[in-house]
């Protein structure tokens, strides 16, 4: 028995020295997407400037309110001195995703040319402004998990920092209600260890929330019906977004962005995707 014990000792190291890495790599899990859910997902390590996990990161999502973040850079950019009034819109829409003031700044920034500008100055490849027929939908704008890792490198690296100090601070600061009443704690806020800053997106739920936002309870309700117009991705399916710095000293941008099936509830979708971002983080960061 002895001697069996030291023939396994020699000829362990050695198989696994003969396994490829690439086979070794085939058992760890990679993250579940749920079935019927389509998901495109980024992870940037800024320590050491490499995408630790991906999933169709170039595929096209309609952005909801992450674009956002794209319209608070191109008002601050154009605007070396900002009035109490804005400096408030922006906490609005940048902390509780505001939708009156996104509007506000949409429509004085020239609509779907704000988008055109920041992804000609951010060098965004999958970044589109709604279509010519619906203008004023700022929420139709198109992006990819990719573009957004490259919107929060710019703001970490290029940006002035008067511009990524007060866009990032807000970020750091989100509430955990969005302004319209639905609970924007889902995806990073529940899965991912505190601190973060993140910027929320969701759309095709309704205009009120299942359960007020703190309060408990797993009512759902169907997303509003919406109608195919131009070339708006997932348009009838609605979508769910997370997006943030995560990690110490937040050493990781986290992107993931989901479309779920039409007549999906609000409560299983933000499970879903709470979940699919804890596995996310996971394949990521370790």
């Amino acid at each position: 028995m002895r001697r069996l014990l030291t023939l396994l000792a020699t000829a362990l190291p050695l198989l696994a020295a003969a396994v490829p890495a690439h086979a070794l790599a085939l058992s760890v899990p990679r993250p579940h997407v749920p079935a019927g859910v389509t998901a495109g997902y980024v992870v940037f390590d800024r320590r050491t400037g490499t995408v630790t996990s991906h999933r169709n990161a170039h595929r096209r999502f309609r952005s909801a309110s992450v674009v956002k973040i794209l319209i608070a850079i191109d008002y601050l950019e154009s605007h070396p001195s900002v009035p109490r009034g804005d400096l408030a819109l922006l906490a609005k829409m940048l902390r509780v995703s505001d939708d009156a003031a996104a509007t506000s700044f949409w429509t004085r920034g020239g609509q779907g040319r704000i988008v055109e500008r920041t992804a000609r100055r951010l060098k965004l490849t999958d970044t589109a402004p709604p279509p010519a027929d619906k203008p004023g939908f700022w929420g139709y704008t198109s992006l990819s998990a990719m573009d957004v890792v490259r919107t929060y490198r710019y703001l970490l690296d290029d940006a002035d920092p008067r511009v990524s100090g007060l866009i990032l601070g807000h970020l750091r600061r989100a509430g955990r209600c969005g302004s319209d009443g639905f609970d924007q704690f889902f995806g990073i806020p529940r899965a991912v260890p505190a601190p973060w800053a993140v910027k929320q997106g969701w759309s095709g739920y309704g205009s009120t929330p299942p359960v007020p936002c703190g309060r408990s309870g797993r009512a759902g309700v169907p997303p509003a019906a919406a109608v195919a117009v131009g070339p708006v991705p997932d348009l009838g399916r609605p979508v769910l977004h997370t997006t943030g710095l995560v990690g110490p000293k937040e050493r990781w941008i986290m992107v993931l962005l989901t479309a779920h099936p039409s007549g999906a509830t609000w409560r299983r979708s933000t499970d879903q995707m709470t979940g699919l971002a804890g596995e996310v983080y996971r394949d990521g960061t370790s």
